[in-house]
C-alpha cells in the first residue's frame, strides 16, 4: 500500500520549555494517563510546554478497537477503576495551577456503568479542591444508557464534549462499535435535557468527500453544537486505517467558515487541530 507523503504544512515544532518538564513530571509522579501520550497525540509538546493536559480516566486499554486510535484495545476483562485516581487527578490539577481542566477517558463497555461512577466522582473531587477551575468532558457513549449519562451530565460540567469523529459512511471500517446517531443523540441530550454548552470534533483526510463533511457539520448546527473541532487524520501506525488525502489548509478554513455560517459559534479547524487544542477559549 503506498503511503502518503506529508505535506510541509503538517510539520511539528518541538519545544522542551520548563513547563513541559514539569507537567511530564507530575503525571509521571501520580501515575496518571493522559490521552496526549496515550493518543500519541501530534500537539503534546505544545500543551505540556503551556502546563496543560489531558486526563485519561479508567486505564490506558479500551474496549472497542476503533481503526484510528492509538490507544492499545482489548476485549478481554480489564482492571477496575482505581479509587485512587479521582484524588490525584485533583491533586495534579491543584499543582499544574491549572484553570481549565479537559477531562476524558477510554471506553470501557465491560463495566456495568461504562464507568460513569468513576467520572462523577474525578469531576466531584476536581471541583472539591479545584473549586475555581472549569472543567471540559470529553465522554465516550456510554452505549446511549439514559443513566450513565445522567451521572456525568447531571454534574454540569462547563462543556459537554463528544467527538462524532468521522462521517456515518465510514464508520463500519473506521468505528464499527460506534453508531453515528448514538452519537448525535448523546450531544442532543446534553444540550436539549440538561443545558450544557456542547462541543464535537472530526478527523478528515480518511476518504471522505467534502460533501458527506459539511452534511455532519449541518446534523452538528441543527442540534445546537455550540463548539467544534476538525482536524487531520494521521495514522498512528501501518496497522491502523491508513491516510487517504492530507486536506489543505484552504479546505480546513472552507470548513471552519462554513460551520460557522451554519451558527456553531467556535470552529478550531486545521491540520493539528485535536478534541482539546485551546479547549481553554470554549469556556
Amino acid at each position: 500500500m503506498k503511503i502518503l507523503k506529508k505535506p510541509e504544512w503538517l510539520k511539528v515544532r518541538l519545544s522542551g520549555t520548563e513547563h513541559f518538564a514539569t507537567t511530564k513530571k507530575l503525571i509521571g509522579e501520580y501515575g496518571l494517563n493522559t490521552v496526549c501520550r496515550s493518543a500519541m497525540c501530534p500537539n503534546l509538546q505544545e500543551c505540556w510546554s503551556s502546563g496543560t493536559a489531558t486526563f485519561l480516566l479508567l486505564g490506558d486499554v479500551c474496549t472497542r478497537s476503533c481503526r484510528f486510535c492509538a490507544i492499545t484495545a482489548s476485549a478481554t476483562q480489564l482492571p477496575l477503576p482505581s479509587d485512587d485516581e479521582p484524588r490525584k487527578i485533583a491533586h495534579a490539577v491543584r499543582r499544574m495551577q491549572l484553570n481549565h481542566v479537559v477531562l476524558t477517558s477510554v471506553t470501557r463497555d465491560d463495566l456495568s456503568d461504562g464507568g460513569s461512577a468513576a467520572w462523577a466522582e474525578t469531576i466531584k473531587a476536581v471541583r472539591g479542591e479545584n473549586p475555581d477551575v472549569t472543567i471540559e468532558c470529553l465522554i465516550p457513549d456510554f452505549e446511549g444508557k439514559y443513566e450513565d449519562l445522567d451521572r456525568v451530565m447531571s454534574l454540569k460540567p462547563d462543556v459537554l464534549n463528544h467527538n462524532v469523529e468521522t462521517v456515518p459512511a465510514l464508520y463500519d471500517s473506521v468505528r464499527p462499535q460506534a453508531d453515528y446517531f448514538r452519537s448525535l443523540e448523546v450531544l442532543r441530550v446534553a444540550k436539549r435535557t440538561y443545558d450544557l454548552r456542547t462541543k464535537s470534533g472530526l478527523m478528515v483526510g480518511m476518504g471522505e468527500t467534502e460533501q458527506q463533511v459539511k452534511k455532519v457539520l449541518n446534523d452538528l448546527a441543527g442540534i445546537g453544537c455550540n463548539h467544534l473541532t476538525i482536524g487531520q487524520y494521521l495514522q498512528p501506525s501501518l496497522r491502523h486505517f491508513p491516510v487517504r488525502s492530507y486536506v489543505t489548509p484552504d479546505c480546513f478554513e472552507r470548513y471552519r467558515i462554513y460551520a460557522h455560517e451554519l451558527g456553531i459559534q467556535q470552529v478550531q479547524s486545521g491540520p493539528y487541530v485535536r478534541s482539546s487544542y485551546h479547549a481553554a477559549e470554549t469556556v
